[in-house]
C-alpha cells in the first residue's frame, strides 16, 4: 500500500507531464480505485490549494465575455464591420455603430435587434472631423463611456503609382488615414479620463508586404499600422491598449461587385482566382476576422498591445 509520501512524490510527478489533466479526469470520474486525497490536491493552481474539493470549486469563466462594455464600431453597417459589430452583441457587448448614414446601418441593427442584442447608430462621415467629435459626444452622452474602439471603416482602390490619380489618392488618403486619425484624436481623451480603453484598427496583409496594383491602398493601411504602434506606445501607461489587425482577402459584398464590375461574365474564374491567392485556398469570412476582434478586445487578451496580427489563409508565410 502507498504511503501518503509516496502519493505526494507520485502527483507532484504527475503534474509536470502535458497529459496530467486527461488523467486526473480519469481518476475523478472514471477510476474504480478512490483515493480520498484526490479531491484536496492542487490541481488548478496555488489560490486553489486551501482545501478545496471539486465541488465547491468556483465555476469556470465565460471566456471573451464583452458584458458591461460598450463598443463602437466604424463602417459597422456592412461587411466586415457588420460582422464585428454582431459578434460583439452576441458576447454582450453594447454596440455603437458609425456609418455614411442611419439607414446603412438599418440591416446590422436589425441582426444585431434580432439575435436579442443591443444596439444604436450615428451618422458618422470619419473624414469628417466635425462629423466624427459630434458622433462620439453624441455616443458619450447616451453611453457615459465608451470603452472599445473599432477603427473599421475604410475604402479600396486598384492601381500603382503610375496611374492612380492624385483625386484617388486623396480619396483613400481621407477616409483611410485621416479617418482612422479622427477617431484616435477624439476618443483617447475621453479613455484617458475615463481609466483606460481598447482600440483595434484594421490594416491589412498590404501593411506587411507588396502586392501588385495597391499603391495607394498600400500606403493607407501602412499608416494605420504605423498608428497603431505609436498609440500602444504613447498611451501604454494610460491603460489603453491598441493592436491592428492586418486581413488577406475577404469575401464581402465590395469583393462581389469588384469582381462583376471589372470581369463582366468571367466573375467565378475570378473568384476562384481571387480565393486562390491565399494559400488555404478560399477567402476568409468576415465572422472569422470578427471572432479575433472580440479575442483582441477582450480582458482575455489584456497582455496584449502594439501588435499587428496577421489573419491571412497563410498568406504572409506559407506562400510557395
Amino acid at each position: 500500500m502507498l504511503s501518503l509520501i509516496d502519493l505526494m512524490r507520485f502527483f507532484f510527478c504527475l503534474f509536470k507531464s502535458p497529459a496530467h489533466t486527461f488523467f486526473i479526469s480519469y481518476l475523478f470520474y472514471s477510476c474504480p480505485l478512490k483515493i480520498p486525497l484526490i479531491n484536496r490536491i492542487w490541481i488548478f493552481g496555488p489560490k486553489r490549494w486551501q482545501g478545496e474539493t471539486i465541488s465547491n470549486a468556483a465555476p469556470p469563466i465565460n471566456m471573451l465575455n464583452l458584458e458591461g462594455k460598450t463598443a463602437i464600431v466604424t463602417g459597422g453597417g456592412s461587411g466586415i464591420g457588420q460582422a464585428i459589430a454582431l459578434k460583439f452583441a452576441q458576447q454582450n457587448a453594447e454596440v455603437i455603430i458609425f456609418d455614411l448614414t442611419e439607414d446603412h446601418a438599418t440591416d446590422a441593427l436589425q441582426a444585431i435587434r434580432d439575435a436579442g442584442g443591443q444596439a444604436r447608430a450615428y451618422a458618422c462621415d470619419v473624414s469628417d472631423p466635425g462629423s466624427v467629435k459630434t458622433a462620439i459626444s453624441q455616443a458619450i452622452e447616451q453611453y457615459k463611456n465608451i470603452d472599445i474602439l473599432v477603427n473599421n471603416a475604410g475604402v479600396a482602390h486598384v492601381g500603382n503609382a503610375v496611374d492612380t490619380e492624385i483625386e484617388d489618392f486623396d480619396r483613400i488618403y481621407q477616409t483611410n488615414v485621416r479617418g482612422v486619425y479622427n477617431c484616435l484624436h477624439t476618443i483617447l481623451p475621453h479613455m484617458i479620463d475615463s481609466g483606460g480603453g481598447v482600440i483595434l484598427n484594421l490594416a491589412s496583409v498590404v501593411s506587411l508586404t507588396g502586392i501588385p496594383d495597391r499603391f495607394a491602398y498600400s500606403m493607407s493601411k501602412g499608416a494605420v499600422l504605423t498608428m497603431t504602434y505609436s498609440v500602444a506606445t504613447d498611451f501604454i501607461d494610460k491603460n489603453i491598449r491598441c493592436n491592428c489587425l492586418c486581413p488577406a482577402r475577404v469575401h464581402t459584398p465590395f469583393v462581389d461587385g469588384f469582381i462583376a464590375k471589372n470581369y463582366p461574365g468571367q466573375e467565378k474564374e475570378m473568384f476562384q482566382k481571387l480565393s486562390e491567392a491565399q494559400p488555404i485556398g478560399r477567402m476568409a469570412e468576415p465572422e472569422e476576422i470578427a471572432s479575433l476582434c472580440v479575442y483582441l478586445c477582450s480582458d482575455e487578451a489584456s497582455f496584449v498591445t502594439g501588435a499587428a496580427w496577421p489573419i491571412d489563409g497563410g498568406f504572409m508565410n506559407t506562400r510557395v
